[in-house]
C-alpha cells in the first residue's frame, strides 16, 4: 500500500478549540496527548497489568459484549469464508473476564483475538468516568469502552461524530472520505460484522483485479497512528480502518449526533437510507429522476430556497423544529397506514 497523507495534527483540549477549528472543518483530527492526564491513561503508560488493575477498581460485574476470533484469522473481525455469518463468536460477561483473557494470551504467539467492543462505561465501569472526564464534550455524551488484544476491525463507518481515546497500546487509524464509498466495495448494508457497513477489501493486501477501484480509495487515503494518551477526531460518515497494535489495547470513545447529544436521541440516517431504498431503488429511472430531485431541493440544498415563501409558523418539518416536535413527526409517519 502506498505511503497515505497523514491526518492533521492538533494540540488543545478546549471545547472551542474543538467546535471552532476542527468540527466546523468536517475533517479528522488528531489530537496529541488529549488524554495523557487521565488517571486511566497513566496506568495504561505504566504497563497492561497496571491497566486492569485500575480498571478493576471501578468493576461492576454488568455482563458486557466481547467477541473471540481464531488464531488464524490473526485478529481480522469479519465474514466467515461463505458469507453467511462472521468468524467470531459472541460471549456475555463482565469487563474483568475479558481483560484477564487478554492478559493470559499476551503469552501466546497467535493467540486468538479477544475484546469488549461498546461497552457503556457507565453500565460496566461506574465511577469511571469521573475520575477520567473529557471537559470538551457535553456530559449527556456518555463514553464507551474498546478492550482486546491485537484486533483489526476493517473499514466501516458511523453516522455519528466520534473522538476515540487511546488508554493503553497503539492504534493505527486509515480513514478515507464519504465520497470514496464507490470505490471501497461495500458488504451487506444490514449483515455486517460489527453492525456497521464494511468494506470487503483487505486493506493491506487487496485484490486489485477483483476490487480495482480500490486504488483511487487508497489514493484519498489518511493515517495516523495513535499511542496512549492520543485521540482522534472523526467526522460523521467517515470510513474508518482501526488496527489494535499491542498485546493488550485499550480505547474510550464518545459519538455523538450532527444535531447535538447522543445518539440514542436522535434519528437514524441509516435507518432512512434503508427506507429509501426499499421505497424508491425499484422505480422506473425517470421516477428515481424526480424523486433525486425532490431529495436534492428539500434535504440537500438551501434550506431558504424551500422556505422562504411560506409563512415560518406553516413550514412544519421543512421549519426549525425543538426535539419535541421532530418526535411528534416522526409519530405521524410511523402511524401512516401501510
Amino acid at each position: 500500500m502506498a505511503a497515505a497523507a497523514p491526518i492533521p495534527e492538533y494540540s488543545g483540549r478546549d471545547a472551542v478549540a474543538l467546535r471552532e477549528q476542527i468540527v466546523a472543518t468536517g475533517q479528522p483530527a488528531v489530537l496529541r496527548d488529549c488524554v495523557r492526564d487521565w488517571p486511566a491513561a497513566r496506568a495504561g503508560a505504566q504497563s497492561p497489568l497496571a491497566l486492569v488493575a485500575y480498571l478493576h477498581r471501578f468493576e461492576g460485574g454488568a455482563p458486557v459484549d466481547a467477541i473471540m476470533t481464531p488464531p488464524e484469522v490473526r485478529g481480522r473481525v469479519f465474514y466467515n469464508g461463505s458469507m453467511s455469518g462472521f468468524n467470531f463468536v459472541r460471549n456475555r460477561l463482565p469487563l474483568a473476564a475479558v481483560a484477564e483473557q487478554v492478559l493470559r494470551y499476551a503469552a501466546f504467539e497467535q493467540p486468538p483475538a479477544v475484546a469488549a467492543q461498546s461497552s457503556l462505561l457507565r453500565d460496566c465501569l461506574p465511577g469511571f468516568t469521573e475520575e477520567n472526564p473529557l471537559a470538551m464534550l457535553p456530559a449527556d455524551i456518555l463514553p464507551r469502552i474498546w478492550l482486546g488484544n491485537a484486533i483489526t476491525t476493517p473499514t466501516h463507518l458511523d453516522e455519528w461524530h466520534n473522538i476515540a481515546c487511546v488508554i493503553a497500546g497503539r492504534r493505527r487509524f486509515t480513514l478515507f472520505p464519504p465520497a470514496q464509498v464507490a470505490n471501497l466495495y461495500i458488504g451487506p448494508l444490514d449483515f455486517a460484522p460489527t453492525g456497521a457497513p464494511m468494506s470487503l477489501v483487505p486493506l493491506h493486501d487487496p485484490d486489485f483485479e477483483r476490487f480495482p477501484r480500490f486504488r483511487a480509495a487508497l489514493a484519498a487515503a489518511m493515517v495516523a497512528e495513535l499511542g496512549t494518551g492520543d485521540a482522534i477526531y472523526i467526522p460523521p460518515l467517515w470510513w474508518h480502518h482501526v488496527e489494535s497494535l499491542e498485546r493488550i489495547n485499550a480505547l474510550v470513545n464518545y459519538w455523538w449526533h450532527a444535531l447535538g447529544g447522543p445518539p440514542a436521541s436522535a434519528p437514524a440516517g441509516f435507518d432512512s437510507l434503508q427506507h429509501a431504498i426499499l421505497a424508491l431503488r425499484q422505480l422506473p429511472p425517470a421516477t428515481q429522476q424526480a424523486w433525486r430531485a425532490l431529495f436534492e431541493h428539500y434535504v440537500f440544498g438551501p434550506q431558504d430556497e424551500a422556505t422562504a415563501h411560506i409563512p415560518p409558523e406553516r413550514r412544519g418539518v421543512l421549519g426549525q423544529l425543538t426535539p419535541e416536535e421532530r418526535a411528534q413527526a416522526r409519530a405521524k409517519i410511523l402511524e401512516r397506514p401501510k
